[in-house]
């Protein structure tokens, strides 16, 4: 016997909505039922970035900065910045830079005496709005550079990694914004959440769906981290006695 040759085995919402409902003890019937579960998944996958972070949600961008100018919008699915550098000479295979800019809270920022001079950015506070759309428009995350940039020729790029949110479930057709490995974990999640909701579900069924499904988000997030090998190197230290 020969094996299949593929490997690409997914489910789209309305097969992971069901799989979670037989693991309820119960079943997919009625256009309420797709409308709750739906909704629960999209509140699954916003606990999941509470959780920590989502390699697979991690993406870069930049920002072209403009002379005197410190406050810039990021794209209103961010949930925060991992790490940042302001690039010089972008584009020159011989003279770009990277050049490390320090992130710093509000308080700090909030203590500069001038948010206007200008410079070489070198410190940054990330103002983490909600995104949400209100009568004064959308409430963009924003980036607070200082000092403001300096040069005419806009020569300063802010490059930045950011952690972005998972995409909401969709209609039934769509498969989910997850990696393959991270189906098992959003099956017995989804499961977990519908016995909670579902009339009639013994408790302890839910303790075990629960049970479960931490179990699978552990195998899971253990799975989904950085493999590189990290080296720790102590400071020069001196100790009187």
């Amino acid at each position: 016997m020969t094996t299949t040759g593929t490997a690409s085995f997914n489910l789209d919402l309305n097969d992971l909505i069901e799989e979670a409902f037989e693991r309820c003890g119960s079943e997919l019937r009625t256009g309420y039922d797709f409308r709750t579960a739906r909704r629960s998944l999209n509140l699954l996958t916003i606990e999941w970035a509470n959780r920590g972070i989502n390699l697979w949600t991690i993406e870069q961008g930049q920002i072209t900065l403009t002379t005197g100018v410190g406050v810039y919008d990021l794209p209103v699915d961010t949930i925060d910045l991992l790490d940042q550098v302001i690039r010089t000479n972008a584009g020159s295979a011989s003279n770009q830079t990277d050049i490390n800019i320090s992130r710093i809270s509000e308080s700090t920022y909030s203590t500069i005496p001038n948010k206007l001079a200008q410079g070489r950015p070198i410190q940054v506070w990330i103002n983490r709005q909600s995104g949400a759309t209100t009568p004064s428009g959308i409430k963009y995350p924003q980036i607070n550079i200082w000092p403001t940039p300096n040069d005419p020729d806009n020569q300063y790029i802010f490059v930045y990694w950011r952690l972005r949110r998972i995409q909401d479930a969709g209609d039934g057709v769509n498969t989910q914004d997850i990696p393959f490995r991270f189906l098992p974990c959003m099956v017995a999640g989804l499961a977990y959440y519908l016995s909670m909701k579902i009339p009639g579900v013994d408790p302890n069924r839910s303790v075990a769906l629960k049970a479960d499904y931490e179990q699978q988000f552990q195998l899971a997030a253990d799975e989904d981290r950085e493999k590189a090998s990290i080296r720790f190197v102590p400071r020069n230290m001196s100790y009187t006695r």
